[in-house]
Parts: C-alpha cells; structure tokens; sequence
C-alpha cells in the first residue's frame, strides 16, 4: 500500500515508516498538513494530530477516498471528536505497537473493499430486478412463508425486498447443498434466511424441515407448486403468464417474450435478425400480441 505519514517529529516519523517499509509498504513522510494537500494518491493517511496551529478538515476533504487513521497524544474533541465526524476513520493512542497501526489498517482496508463489493452486488441486483414490477406490504407479511413462483427471479426479487424492508442481513441456502439443514440450524435470529429449492426436499424431509423453520425469519421458495404445509404460501406470477406454465415455450409465447422484454435493448433491424424474421414480421407480431413499442 503507498501511505503518507503526516507527523512533525521526524524521528518518529521515520521509524513508523521503516518499520511499513519492512512489510512491503511504500511510505512518505510530511511535516505539514499544507505540503500534505499538495497531492491525493494514497491508499492510508497516517495524521498526526499534534501538530500545533494547522487545520485538519483540509487533510481529512482531500484525502477522503482514503484510509485516515489519526495518530493522537491525548484523547479530545479537537484531537479525536472532530477529525472523526469530518471523515477519519479511526485513531491510535500514542505511544503505540506497529502491528496495533497493522491491525487497524488492515481492518478498514477489508471494510472498504468489502463496501465497494457489497456496492457492486447491490447495483446488480437492482438492474437484475428492475424487470420486476409485482409490489408486497413487506411491513404484513409474517415469517417464515414459502414462495411459489416457476420463474426465480420473481421468489430472488421478493426476498432481497423483504430483507431491504426490514433493515436485516440475508443468508442464502439452497437445499441443493448437504449441508443447509445443519447451516440453518446454525444462523442466529436476527437475519433473514432465503432458502431456494424447496422441491427437492423429498415427502419423508419436509415435516422435519417445516419443523426446523418453525418460528425463524426464513422466505422458503420452490419452482413448483407448495401444497400440505401449516404456513402461508404466496404464489407469485410474471406479468405476462410466459413463465407461469411450467412447461415448454411455444415459438410463439418465445417471440411474443424476446419482444416483450428485449424491444428497448435492441434496435428492430438488430432484434427481427436475432429472432430470424423480416422487420414487416416483427411489426406483425407487435400488432397482433398488441405490444406497444415504448419509445
């Protein structure tokens, strides 16, 4: 990691560095905060709050894509309270060990890749289900309930809905692995449990199972119908009925569906030759499945 050491002893300075610099980091060493702005490209900022008469917000603004942990003598509100609300991450009581600073740069740099992960995930998911129109009062439903759906994307949709609703983490298991039962047996109750593949639990299993989630926060799903069980099944259908039969595609329900869903994605000379008809077909087709082109 490349850091920048903000601190006006030298000496210090210096010995923090070498001791990075032993671990494989890139360090360089400042002794004002107004050099300091003078560039961002750092990964950690190791500020040094007793540095008398200079202002740290600037620090804290320009560095703010960064790692800011705070090296502090004595612990007050213009040494810790307010470059912590101004954006550091942390700080460091000095004098300090180097695997403490170690531990601690470590920690944020996991929390910001894990953010910037839990970002990407969050982004995909919302485009993935952005197709998805059906809406729920989250706020009445009562867990565990059992979804049926033939298209999993409909039971995925409501569950990542519910557990946004609801503020709560969500644990994903399908019963495809050996090992759920014993995983769900294992999860605390303060999260929501998404458990796919319902059908495939045989007949003697599922008394057990429906006794096993009995009182937990678990979104049971299953691509085929849910019968015989004592809680409640929503049954959850696409809006056009295509993937709702259960059963092969006619030629026709797979045009009227590529244009259904498609028609915005690609221009009508690129989407009649992807599905092997004339642009006066594709037009055919619109009038007679009575799809609008939206423009």
């Amino acid at each position: 990691m490349k850091i920048l050491i903000i601190e006006n002893e030298v000496y210090l300075a210096q010995s923090i560095a070498t001791k990075l610099g032993e671990l494989g980091h890139s360090c360089e060493l400042c002794t004002s905060t107004k050099d300091a702005i003078k560039s961002n490209n750092y990964d950690v900022v190791l500020l040094s709050t007793n540095i008398n008469g200079q202002d740290f917000n600037p620090v804290i603004e320009t560095f703010k894509k960064s790692i800011v942990i705070l090296m502090v003598s004595y612990i007050s509100n213009d040494t810790v309270s307010k470059p912590l609300s101004a954006g550091a991450k942390d700080y460091i009581l000095k004098p300090f060990m180097i695997e403490e600073l170690i531990r601690k740069i470590n920690h944020y740099q996991d929390y910001e890749k894990l953010k910037k992960r839990n970002e990407a995930y969050e982004r995909y998911l919302n485009h993935s289900f952005s197709s998805v129109t059906h809406e729920h009062n989250h706020n009445s439903i009562e867990l565990p309930i059992y979804i049926s759906s033939s298209f999993q994307k409909y039971a995925d949709a409501f569950a990542f809905k519910h557990a946004y609703e609801k503020n709560l983490p969500i644990h994903f298991i399908t019963l495809s692995d050996s090992k759920a039962i014993n995983e769900i047996n294992s999860l605390p109750q303060n999260c929501i449990i998404y458990i796919i593949d319902y059908h495939l639990l045989k007949k003697t299993e599922k008394k057990s199972f429906c006794e096993l989630i009995a009182g937990k926060q678990a979104i049971i799903a299953s691509t085929e119908k849910i019968e015989d069980v004592e809680h409640e099944v929503l049954e959850i259908k696409s809006d056009n009925n295509i993937f709702d039969k259960g059963d092969i595609l006619s030629i026709e329900d797979y045009v009227k569906f590529i244009v259904l869903n498609y028609q915005s994605k690609f221009p009508d000379t690129e989407l009649s030759k992807k599905l092997g008809i004339s642009r006066k077909s594709l037009w055919e087709k619109r009038k007679k499945y009575d799809i609008i082109k939206k423009k």
